[in-house]
């Protein structure tokens, strides 16, 4: 697991230290950068994955800055423009974006260069670097804010949806990989844990996932089809509480509303999560209304309670609140769920960490954090 995480000179950043649990929220004002922390882990994987990171310097080897999970553009948009040296980093005349991640005690650390004479390459040559990191190979799933919507067909790729078992960033191949892994159990470390949904018919990943996502729409069930002869696959819904031919007539996901397909990607991460995963999500919450989004926390918390490690971004105070809750009824303990709180005036960002207590409470209110309702209260009643 990650347990701490340092971005130096990266986006928005001078310098940002933050502490990561099993469950980690970050919440805050818009473009204050929260983004920014999950595209440094993703930025780090997409580099291992194409091989860059392995690559010597000379080799061309390096962070590259646009593929398949992030697409931050080039060294110039990505270098802080109040960059300066980092004892941390080696010393070297250029300028250099660095990471520093703790995992399980040992640290590594990556620092990329900034070639002044190419300040429009997407490739930041490696200055040093750990050639073997956990983050590289762990099973990871990265779902940002712009998902799939509502669509007739979804694409049908084996290499990514089977092979990689990668939902896409997007969500893309969700559809796909249900196909593939419909029969497939859910995790379940723990008798009775709680990411087995009890009213599932089955510990199927289908059923699983039907019965999780009737509890952001009751009665929906869903079926996935592949379209002989061509490259995609098909979703389609009903709302007769069971799958396949009893249910009723089926529904294309352009005729149901926004937040189901929204939310299917979400649910089958947190789903397929082991104790080994890293799971990145932006906003579980959108298009769900605010009883699905307290239990799409309820589901978050119980992907974290199989020892998953989930980092997310949020802006809807009914996730905190189902945090919340989730710690009090004990399906995760205090110490595993760490919040921060970005805060900024445009000068710059202050990161605050509020905790929370055996009972669900949190030892601190910082203004801003999730008070509009209160303030919006005070202001029809006085």
């Amino acid at each position: 697991m990650i347990n701490h995480i340092t971005l130096i000179n990266f986006k928005a950043f001078r310098r940002l230290e933050l502490t990561l649990g099993p469950l980690t929220l970050l919440t805050g004002l818009n473009s204050s950068g929260k983004s920014s922390v999950l595209q440094a882990l993703g930025l780090l994987r997409q580099s291992y994955e194409t091989q860059m990171l392995v690559r010597t310097r000379r080799a061309g080897g390096g962070l590259l800055l646009n593929g398949d999970l992030v697409t931050l553009g080039t060294a110039q948009d990505v270098l802080h423009e109040d960059f300066g040296p980092v004892e941390e980093l080696p010393s070297v005349r250029e300028p250099l974006v660095g990471f520093v991640i703790e995992e399980d005690g040992e640290q590594r650390t990556w620092a990329a260069a900034y070639d002044i004479r190419h300040p429009d390459r997407d490739v930041m040559p490696l200055a040093e670097g750990s050639v073997r990191a956990h983050l590289a190979e762990q099973p990871f799933q990265y779902l940002h804010a712009d998902r799939i919507t509502p669509a007739v067909t979804y694409p049908r790729s084996h290499q990514i949806a089977v092979a990689r078992g990668f939902l896409g960033v997007r969500g893309e191949h969700t559809v796909n990989y249900l196909r593939h892994h419909t029969d497939q159990d859910v995790p379940m470390e723990v008798p009775g844990g709680p990411l087995r949904h009890r009213d599932a018919t089955s510990p199927q990943l289908l059923d699983q996932t039907i019965a999780w996502m009737q509890e952001l729409c009751p009665g929906v069930n869903i079926e996935t089809d592949p379209i002989e002869g061509t490259d995609s696959v098909r979703l389609s819904y009903g709302f007769g509480g069971t799958a396949g031919i009893n249910a009723t007539r089926r529904r294309r996901p352009t005729n149901v509303g926004f937040g189901l397909t929204y939310a299917l990607p979400v649910v089958v991460a947190c789903l397929t999560a082991t104790p080994e995963s890293l799971i990145l999500l932006e906003n579980p919450e959108a298009h769900l209304h605010p009883k699905g989004q307290s239990r799409m926390a309820a589901l978050l918390s119980a992907a974290a309670a199989t020892g998953a490690q989930l980092i997310v971004e949020t802006h809807s105070d009914h996730v905190l609140n189902g945090l919340r809750i989730a710690v009090k009824q004990g399906v995760l303990q205090p110490q595993d769920t760490v919040i921060h709180y970005f805060s900024g005036n445009g000068a710059g960002t202050e990161v605050v960490t509020p905790r929370i207590d055996k009972d669900g409470m949190l030892e601190q209110w910082p203004e801003g954090f999730f008070d509009e309702w209160e303030n919006s209260l005070d202001q029809l009643l006085d």
